[in-house]
């Protein structure tokens, strides 16, 4: 007899084990077969920060979110629905994050005296009756596993270490994912390992089993397909849509992509996926430090190229100087920051906003740079394409922020139609008679952009301050005066669309304002306290060197103005002394993003204030 099925409208499952246990792997993978059904979707890997962790400890404990829905998704979830956890010290740590009533599927080989001792368990959960409120499965994963590979010549560790595929199988019958696609997957991943292929695929197999005929699972579930616009949809993360904005900003531009980094978390990503692409015109080099990347990528714009450079805030410290130059030389530089909590190394793979005034004034002297932020995974391949344009266009340095939290995370992504992208013409200066480097655009203020081994148009480049028009090095003050004031000028008239405020009543008077992976949360929020009766507007920052033209009025049109920031209020801090508004400022900095109802909270708070 077939088991029933019922039908949900959203799930949100937590993956979490040691660092070894394969986590982020085993989310990935339910995250692609959940994304090829058609459901929207949104995901949270959480790892440490150290290569490995001592295993079976809290520090060591590594987990993967994915809340998937038939309808519209913004987050990766507040709570999980479902927590499978490999080891006690999975557990342990993601007890507290869970509602009463949750379902938790644990691998009860793993709870020994020893591995129980290591996370302060003085009892077995499983057996003292902490654990009443939830739906309990305590399966012995790691038995079951070593016992359906027997046949083959693996080690009994060889063997254990198939138990996340186990896990996958197993959830994949839950929610009725398809099968295909992963055994695809490690085929591939696996190919010159015959052995470990094969056991991968058993264990995938026989944990689907397991469901099908275990009594432990009485049902299984269903979750229809979200209505999205039509069109070709993949699912994509932060980093691979911001390497892909890069590659058809410069195919529209008609430049050569290079790309200067240095490896840092949680930055990296890009650079391994644009070493991908070379058919494309991408060069990439991996230089021996932050400063020699940021060189090259500035030498390469001096050559005629797109120079990127990609990093993180401790980075982005060492790159101070090279950006500075930058802008003395007015050319365009693409300086992609992942942020990541700080100071120092800080917290190398939890998200963070808090390099925003870096970005803004983190340089010598009046140094202006345009600064732009992207919002979620998807939108990095717009704002790539956005800091492109602007690059090369005004011809000036610019910072695209992003965070580990849209860096790693994923959502479905509708392919664009190649013939819809912008075009990004560029145009170099010819060869001339009495060529003057600094002679702007009456419209831009950018300089020529003048390529090396031209005939004619040979100028003097450097540090130094220039001579209006003529490039030449030049200390009067009156010019320095001139000059400084022209590259502040021309940031400040960097062309960028208005501010779009999503308030439907027309009469709101709180306004919930954020900017980068805020987005999601707020919109979360915002969709909450109108479903329960409140009248509440949102807005979302995407250009803040220079803001949006409208910004100001905007501002002053609602009483109240809410801004949750993963820092101490910096954005709030810009807002206050250009526009001299008070902000209501909603701040945290614990290296993941805020919650749904958390910001529920803080919007009742001033709605209800009086």
């Amino acid at each position: 007899m077939s088991k029933p099925t019922v039908a949900l409208k959203s799930v949100i499952i937590r993956f979490a084990g040691d660092s070894g246990d394969g986590m982020q792997l085993t989310g990935d993978r339910f995250t692609m077969d959940t994304a090829s059904l058609g459901n929207d979707l949104s995901t949270l890997p959480n790892f440490p920060a150290e290569i490995r962790a001592p295993q079976g400890t809290l520090p060591g404990v590594s987990s993967f979110q994915l809340h998937f829905a038939d309808h519209q998704v913004r987050t990766a979830g507040d709570a999980p629905d479902v927590l499978v956890a490999m080891n006690p010290a999975a557990l342990k740590a993601n007890i507290k994050d869970l509602p009463r009533g949750a379902t938790i599927i644990v691998d009860k080989d793993e709870f020994t005296t020893r591995n129980l001792n290591k996370v302060g368990y003085g009892a077995n959960p499983l057996d003292d009756g902490t654990l009443s409120s939830y739906k309990i499965h305590a399966l012995a994963l790691t038995s079951m596993t070593v016992s359906a590979l027997s046949e083959l010549p693996l080690s009994r560790k060889d063997a254990e270490r198939a138990k996340n595929m186990f896990a996958l199988g197993l959830l994949s019958w839950m929610y009725h994912r398809p099968t295909a696609a992963t055994e695809a997957f490690l085929k591939v991943k696996f190919a010159h390992k015959p052995d470990i292929l094969q056991a991968n695929l058993l264990a995938y197999r026989t944990g689907w089993n397991y469901g099908e005929t275990s009594e432990d699972f009485a049902i299984s579930y269903e979750v229809a397909p979200a209505h999205m616009p039509p069109g070709r949809y993949r699912n994509i993360s932060g980093n691979t849509a911001l390497a892909y904005g890069l590659i058809a900003a410069a195919q529209q531009s008609r430049l050569r992509l290079f790309l200067g980094a240095y490896p840092i978390t949680p930055a990296s990503d890009i650079l391994h996926e644009l070493s991908k692409h070379k058919k494309f015109g991408v060069t990439t080099f991996q230089a021996e430090d932050e400063i020699a990347a940021i060189g090259s990528a500035l030498g390469a714009s001096y050559g005629g190229a797109l120079g990127v450079t990609t990093t993180s805030g401790p980075g982005l410290a060492l790159k101070s100087e090279t950006i500075g130059l930058a802008v003395m030389l007015e050319l365009p530089l693409l300086i992609i920051d992942v942020q990541r909590g700080g100071p120092s190394t800080g917290l190398p793979t939890k998200t963070e906003q808090a390099d925003l005034l870096q970005a803004m004034f983190g340089r010598n002297g009046e140094s202006p740079v345009c600064v732009i932020a992207t919002s979620t995974p998807s939108d990095c391949f717009t704002m790539a394409m956005e800091a492109v344009r602007i690059a090369t266009k005004y011809r000036t340095p610019v910072v695209l922020l992003s965070d580990g939290y849209i860096a790693n995370g994923s959502e479905p992504w509708m392919i664009p139609d190649v013939g819809a992208l912008p075009e990004l013409s560029v145009e170099f200066a010819q060869t001339q008679e009495n060529f003057l480097p600094y002679e702007r655009d009456p419209h831009s203020l950018a300089r020529p952009w003048a390529i090396p081994g031209t005939k004619g148009i040979e100028h003097r480049i450097g540090g130094i301050e220039k001579q209006d028009k003529t490039g030449e090095i030049n200390y009067e003050p009156a010019n320095h005066d001139f000059m400084v004031r022209t590259r502040q000028a021309k940031i400040d008239g960097i062309q960028v669309p208005d501010l779009v405020v999503d308030d439907p009543s027309g009469d709101a008077r709180v306004l919930f304002l954020g900017w980068g992976s805020t987005y999601g949360p707020i919109a979360s929020a915002v969709e909450e306290l109108r479903n329960n009766g409140e009248k509440i507007a949102q807005a979302h920052i995407k250009y803040i060197a220079p803001f949006p033209k409208n910004l100001g009025a905007v501002l002053d049109k609602y009483p109240h103005v809410i801004t949750p920031e993963m820092n101490l209020g910096q954005l709030a801090m810009l807002l206050r002394s250009k526009y001299l508004k008070d902000i209501v400022r909603y701040n945290m900095v614990r290296g993941m993003p805020f919650t749904t109802a958390e910001l529920v909270e803080a919007a009742m708070g001033v709605l209800h204030s009086g």
